[in-house]
């Protein structure tokens, strides 16, 4: 299994990292992408990349800390794109859940973004939080052969996840899928598999039965065993289908 979209650097995993990464490894995890949120995370983040094997670290800035003079952060995110590789720009995209406040503040940090992820032909990992019709409209109007992404922490219907994969994006599958009333579960079947990448988005959003506990790697099993259920189709072969998927968003 491939883990598309884990906070491994947050600070829920201080006390027990190395034993959280071996559970996942024991658990069938063979690769980590970590989204950044803010300035305040690149460095543990990258802490986290340069000690653990198989972990890999993004460049971006969350919409939930895009400030209202958020050029300086965005500076900092090109600097940082200027010094080194990044396989992706992540997380990035448009929360409207929390704060409406900065709403159009957020939609030019995204612009800004893809405009970046597009010049150093990655792709972006999309947040996009009681926001997926204002951020699919930027990312289809932006859209060219050099952008490519996924919309992570999918839980939207069928028809939104088709708008997905027109413009040849991917679709991240985690936690909700398993939840009860999540909604997302009901339109699992017809959703291309092909189009489908795993994530836990930990130490977020943990499935059933984990649901309300921290959040890990490790529980990808648990997703993948819940999408396989609903496509009727071998655990092992979704698990290959999606990590062939990833390699692909990520090159």
């Amino acid at each position: 299994m491939i883990e598309t979209h884990a906070h491994l650097y947050a600070e829920k995993f201080d006390e027990d990292r190395s034993e959280m990464l071996s559970r996942a490894e024991e658990a069938g995890v063979e690769k980590f992408y970590m989204p950044n949120i803010d300035h305040e995370s690149i460095e543990p983040m990258l802490e986290v990349e340069d000690k653990y094997p198989h972990t890999v670290a993004t460049m971006g800035v969350h919409p939930s800390s895009i400030e209202k003079h958020f050029e300086k952060q965005l500076y900092e995110v090109e600097d940082w794109l200027n010094k080194r590789k990044f396989v992706a720009i992540g997380e990035i995209g448009l929360d409207f859940y929390w704060d409406k406040s900065l709403m159009e503040e957020q939609k030019e940090a995204l612009k800004i973004q893809i405009g970046l992820a597009k010049q150093h032909q990655v792709p972006i990992i999309l947040h996009c939080r009681d926001s997926f019709q204002d951020t699919y409209e930027i990312v289809k109007e932006m859209k060219d052969e050099n952008l490519k992404g996924v919309f992570h922490c999918f839980s939207g219907t069928a028809e939104d996840a088709q708008k997905v994969i027109d413009l040849d994006f991917y679709i991240g599958i985690g936690g909700i899928v398993t939840f009860k009333n999540g909604g997302l579960a009901e339109h699992i079947s017809k959703i291309d598999v092909n189009r489908m990448v795993l994530e836990t988005d930990a130490p977020y959003l943990a499935p059933t039965p984990k649901r309300g506990k921290r959040n890990e790697p490790a529980y990808l099993e648990l997703i993948a065993q819940k999408i396989a259920d609903l496509k009727r189709m071998p655990k092992e072969e979704l698990i290959s289908v999606t990590s062939t998927n990833a390699k692909a968003l990520f090159s």
